[in-house]
């Protein structure tokens, strides 16, 4: 069992952003920006281009969803998509707040109290329309 998976059954806590019966998204706990979250399949696939085609197109459009929500709160010009996939062996997206390319740069990730990780999750989950 992943982390992710340990984190959609409760068993992690985690600051929540959105979730339907196949799909779960919540803020990065080592954000490149304020409002960083993570977009995964509740099933447990590795690799992205595993999933199966109704599984990926719902995973795009239940990311878009999310991605809408955090532009309602986060000011930036865009916000940035990358899929790695190499640290948690469980396919996700990452959806960032971004002004520049370079601030996709998983290098240089932020520190972001408790608090405002709890805020930003509550003003994102009231922004999005599931």
């Amino acid at each position: 069992m992943t982390i992710f998976s340990k984190i959609i059954s409760g068993e992690i806590p985690s600051y929540k952003i959105a979730e339907d019966e196949n799909y779960y998204a919540f803020l990065d706990i080592r954000p490149l920006n304020a409002g960083h979250t993570l977009v995964i399949p509740k099933v447990e696939i590795d690799y992205i281009f595993d999933l199966d085609d109704d599984m990926l197109s719902g995973l795009i459009l239940f990311a878009k969803k999310v991605a809408k929500g955090i532009e309602r709160v986060v000011p930036c010009e865009r916000i940035g998509v990358a899929v790695i996939g190499l640290e948690v062996p469980h396919c996700h997206i990452h959806l960032s707040p971004i002004n520049s390319v370079h601030d996709l740069d998983f290098r240089n990730t932020k520190s972001i109290s408790k608090e405002e990780m709890q805020s930003l999750a509550t003003k994102i989950s009231q922004e999005i329309d599931l």
